[in-house]
């Protein structure tokens, strides 16, 4: 939602989180398992997420809108 005065916005309204499709996704490294492990990837609006390795190109996921932190899977 967006607040117009002046038909200038002044605030803008986000929902929590907002569902995106992983348009490219790095393979993952045999063997990079250990810890909490990530790979960055490129969502439909060209965002940029870090995600855990088992994400794949084509994947919905979910975001959070207040500091783009990867959620899970939709």
């Amino acid at each position: 939602m967006v607040l117009f005065v002046e038909d200038k916005p002044v605030t803008v309204d986000l929902p929590p989180s907002v569902t995106v499709e992983v348009l490219e996704a790095p393979p993952a490294v045999k063997g990079d398992t250990a810890g909490n492990v990530q790979k960055t990837v490129t969502c439909e609006n060209g965002l940029q997420v870090n995600v855990p390795l088992f994400i794949k190109q084509g994947e919905k996921i979910k975001v959070r809108t207040e500091n783009k932190e990867y959620l899970g899977r939709a």
